[in-house]
């Protein structure tokens, strides 16, 4: 994989996102959206996957459009990010856009290492993923989801059941005392990746930040 690195190399606040070529070209807009609430406090470690659909998923599953299905590569994956990225008592943040934000829930069941998971437009759908959850424990504290609110208005029988799942999805986590928000944006799947996904790792950020802003007042 690739590694890209923004903002602030020297912060404790890391975040951590896989991303394609589009993903990249989105960072600008993403920056802006993370510095309104944690300014100069973050650094955000892009890390670009070679094969999305293998790369990301956590287990194999047939095409849901076109003729590409999944591989289930996302255990050596998670095993090369944490080799990557995961070296120094900071404080790791883990999201991602898509199957991206799937990719990040799914981290957040096996380890423990992310205070936080930002999955923006998650690829929620993704068979047996809400059956997943019901039966395992999550090991971080915080979750920020989000969906625009024309995804769930499509024909592909399989990705209309994202409104439901999403929604499934965060009653799930907060009855197990997740500190858990779902967001709705305007548009559908394509708009806005870079600006949706800032915002989620900006809500993850903003109580870490402002705390130790009023404890330097101190």
């Amino acid at each position: 994989m690739l590694k890209y690195e923004y903002g602030n190399k020297n912060s404790d606040n890391i975040l951590i996102q896989m991303v394609d070529d589009h993903d990249i070209s989105e960072i600008p807009a993403e920056m802006e959206k993370i510095r309104d609430v944690a300014k100069d406090d973050f650094c955000l470690i892009a890390l670009k996957v070679n094969n999305w659909n293998h790369d990301l998923s956590p287990w194999e599953a047939p095409a849901v459009f076109g003729d590409e299905g999944f591989g289930g590569g996302a255990k050596e994956t998670l095993d090369e990010v944490m080799k990557m990225t995961v070296e120094t008592k900071k404080r790791y943040y883990i999201g991602g856009y898509s199957l991206a934000g799937l990719f990040a829930l799914w981290t957040a069941y096996q380890t423990n290492v992310f205070a936080g998971v930002a999955a923006a437009s998650p690829s929620i759908w993704f068979p047996g993923f809400i059956d997943y959850m019901k039966v395992n424990e999550i090991l971080t504290d915080q979750v920020y989801l989000s969906l625009g609110d024309r995804e769930e208005k499509t024909r592909n029988p399989v990705m209309r059941t994202v409104g439901k799942c999403v929604r499934e999805s965060c009653d799930l986590l907060t009855k197990k005392g997740v500190d858990c928000i779902l967001e709705w944006n305007k548009g559908n799947h394509f708009k806005d990746a870079g600006e949706r996904t800032g915002k989620a790792f900006a809500w993850l950020l903003g109580g870490v930040v402002m705390k130790k802003r009023d404890s330097d007042k101190l």
